[in-house]
């Protein structure tokens, strides 16, 4: 599972930004953590629409959240039951990122949660069906559209390094990067990235490393090498990360860690496409003229 989360207080996150190339990101990054397992509870809203078969949504505890009302993804990128709001915002805003087919294609199902004092943005993970992916995003967090982006892209990484094409089986002799969703084929974006940018260290975390403490003094060790604290938490969320910087921020002519990290990114066409497409799509939201 991926997510993006807040490795500092939100009560302090204006004063400690990063800006890149005008566009202001949040200092909440990414975490590879296992999700508990829920257990369903009450409607969280009396007054909730009601599904195509006459009930409201579902409400379910959230180890990140407290508590989610969950939403069906019908095949044409709707949610079922409807909702409005923030929460509508904050799917039509995935669906723009990913686009509407890819989201109605591979996204079973949208989780909302509402949770001021939670350091998770939003969060995906596969669901039993390995060819289908969760969605969680949390409002309380969702407000200000030049971060939401940021976290869904962040999201967005995650979907496409992790999918069916690059992650094989799990394999208890993996050879690569071995994960909760399988072994990565030696194709893999998320392979290379980490012979790349990993292989060389000799204290790095795990690849599914949780643990804040070990990723911040690992970031501590090489603060110069990552686009964020939390991007230093394992190789997965480096990669979602860098992936975030390089699809809103301008191609870096430096020759640092850092700028060879977006550049990885360049040097597959398809993905300069999803770059290209997404800083179209919200030129008026990032500033981009």
């Amino acid at each position: 599972m991926g997510k993006r989360v807040l490795l500092i207080p939100l009560a302090i996150v204006a004063a400690t930004a990063i800006v890149f190339g005008g566009i202001t990101l949040a200092r909440g990054l990414g975490d590879d953590a296992s999700h508990a397992n829920s257990t369903v509870t009450s409607p969280a809203n009396g007054n909730s629409p009601a599904s195509a078969n006459g009930k409201g949504p579902k409400s379910e505890k959230d180890t990140d959240f407290g508590s989610v009302t969950i939403y069906s993804v019908t095949s044409d990128g709707t949610l079922d039951p409807a909702t409005d709001g923030l929460s509508q915002h904050v799917w039509d805003t995935f669906k723009r990122v990913v686009t509407p087919a890819f989201a109605s294609s591979v996204i079973s199902s949208y989780r909302v949660g509402d949770a001021p004092n939670s350091d998770t943005l939003a969060y995906v993970y596969r669901d039993t069906n390995p060819e289908h992916w969760v969605l969680a995003a949390n409002l309380a967090t969702s407000k200000v559209d030049s971060d939401l982006i940021a976290t869904l892209v962040h999201e967005y990484a995650h979907l496409i390094t992790l999918d069916g094409t690059q992650m094989g089986a799990p394999d208890a002799s993996c050879a690569t990067v071995s994960l909760d969703e399988g072994c990565a084929v030696d194709a893999s974006y998320l392979w290379k990235f980490e012979q790349q940018f990993w292989a060389g260290y000799s204290n790095a975390p795990a690849a599914a490393n949780s643990d804040t403490t070990v990723a911040h003094d690992f970031y501590l060790a090489h603060e110069e090498d990552f686009v964020s604290d939390y991007a230093a938490t394992n190789v997965v969320e480096d990669t979602a990360e860098s992936f975030m910087t390089f699809v809103l921020q301008d191609r870096p002519g430096s020759d640092t860690v850092v700028a060879k990290k977006l550049n990885f990114f360049w040097e597959y066409p398809q993905l300069v496409t999803i770059r290209e497409r997404i800083r179209t799509e919200f030129r008026t939201e990032l500033g981009l003229g």
